[in-house]
């Protein structure tokens, strides 16, 4: 049996963040910017969560550049951000202006966050990112790489990592307050958009829509109706589905209570799904290996409508929500961010939750920016954190894209070390993908997983 950790071994894990992170690095102090400095902002991506992100940029010093592939969206927030120069496309963005710019965020669909935030770290611009942190698995290991190399700060975009409840239930769990935890389920109201289809009849590019550079690193389609402003989330060239727009907020807090990166094996059953969009519903079984704080655990994710059994938590569950079984109780978060739980027995009356310490943050967003000031690094870092819990969360799809057509996908044994799905080399090209010429990932890190053609049998053009 794994033995329990303290408080202490649990500060040095979940703000590793302040160990491996600064010690191997960080932010130097000859690099940072002192806390009286203004921060030099750059945002890619400036409708969505793009108008949240850049607002939080603008409160936290100087926006001198947007970057959008929709003009419309462009000319709307250039009257918020009077001077900024304005950019359809974040490498023209970089290189024309990149020794003006400190810091940058990433606010696009997920397809993009990978190549953006590497060219930009790749010139030593601190790098904030959306969740997921990246379209495909070597992507997220990538990107911690080059963070670690180019000694930059970093922080995903997933805010309840910043909630205290949620840290509040991680250290709960991590002292040993509901005993040995050993199955974990989380589940999602997502998708909230079509998905499970086929490809959109083609229709002409709005004149306000720089096509061309909204696709990217993608492999090259028609424009249709179904891709911008949202609904790409459902595609397999441009989003993540459920598990990927969601699993960044309601894994995060059993991820940050046990620590639940490199998984050994991930199998989905799904409804099936033509290779183009994700299917209407999945859920996937990850099975984690016993650490030396902890036992091993079978975590089960569920969405499109999928929960688990209400009588686990003896009452209605919620729509989206995390639940952690212990030997000695259970924690149960009804809401998609961990920021409310609740203790119950296992006989399923309430339990009191016992008093522990945790280290609170002064809010998601100043964490980034505290730790380009010379502060302690965010604890969605890339390099401990965000980038093994989007590997982790990344691998259901590698699971879900296994399920089809017929819905019931193999279990695919999983080299975390290496990025290999073991006997299915079928897989490897969502492990890593090919990029369009011009749209490859910058920084010349060194390679984390061997090259594979992308053979997807996906239509062209």
């Amino acid at each position: 049996m794994a033995r329990k950790i303290n408080r202490r071994s649990f500060v040095q894990q979940t703000s590793a963040v302040a160990a491996g992170y600064w010690v191997a690095g960080g932010v130097s102090a000859s690099e940072s910017k002192s806390a009286n400095e203004k921060v030099q902002f750059a945002c890619i991506g400036i409708g969505g969560k793009g108008s949240s992100d850049s607002a939080d940029a603008g409160k936290s010093g100087d926006v001198v550049a947007i970057c959008d592939t929709d003009a419309k969206r462009l000319k709307g927030a250039a009257k918020r951000f009077k001077g900024a120069s304005s950019f359809a496309d974040f490498r023209e963005m970089l290189d024309s202006l990149g020794d003006k710019i400190d810091a940058v965020t990433v606010s696009t669909p997920d397809h993009t966050h990978a190549v953006a935030a590497a060219k930009a770290m790749s010139m030593g611009k601190h790098c904030f990112c959306q969740k997921p942190l990246t379209h495909t698995i070597y992507e997220a290991r990538y990107l911690g790489e080059l963070a670690d190399k180019m000694g930059v700060a970093t922080e995903m975009g997933n805010q309840g990592t910043s909630n205290n409840g949620l840290r509040e239930a991680a250290a709960i769990t991590q002292s040993g307050g509901i005993g040995d935890v050993t199955e974990v389920h989380v589940w999602t109201n997502r998708p909230i958009w079509p998905q499970g289809g086929p490809r959109p009849e083609s229709k002409p590019e709005p004149e306000s829509l720089s096509w061309d550079a909204w696709l990217g690193p993608a492999p090259e389609r028609p424009y249709a109706n179904g891709y911008h402003p949202f609904a790409w989330r459902g595609w397999w060239d441009f989003g993540t589905g459920a598990l990927g727009d969601m699993a960044c907020h309601t894994f995060n807090m059993p991820f940050a209570a046990l620590n639940l990166r490199d998984p050994v094996s991930v199998q989905a059953v799904t409804s099936g799904h033509n290779g183009e969009s994700y299917p209407k519903w999945s859920q996937i079984h990850f099975v984690f290996p016993a650490t030396k704080t902890r036992d091993a655990v079978d975590v089960y994710w569920y969405d499109g409508g999928k929960r688990p059994d209400a009588d686990l938590v003896g009452k209605p569950l919620s729509s989206s929500g995390a639940l952690l079984v212990g030997s000695e109780g259970k924690i149960y978060s009804p809401k998609s961010y961990g920021e409310e739980f609740e203790m119950i027995s296992l006989d399923g009356k309430p339990l009191e939750k016992p008093k522990v310490d945790y280290d609170p943050s002064p809010g998601h967003f100043r964490e980034w920016v505290r730790a380009i000031q010379g502060g302690k690094p965010a604890m969605s870092n890339f390099i401990d954190y965000a980038g093994p819990l989007t590997e982790t969360i990344l691998l259901g799809n590698l699971a879900v894209w296994a399920a089809a057509p017929g819905g019931e996908g193999k279990k695919v044994d999983w080299d975390a070390k290496n990025l290999v799905a073991k006997d299915a080399p079928e897989l490897a090209t969502i492990v890593r993908s090919e990029y369009r010429p011009g749209w490859e990932l910058a920084g010349n890190v060194a390679s984390t997983a061997p090259r594979r053609r992308r053979m997807l049998g996906r239509r062209r053009g």
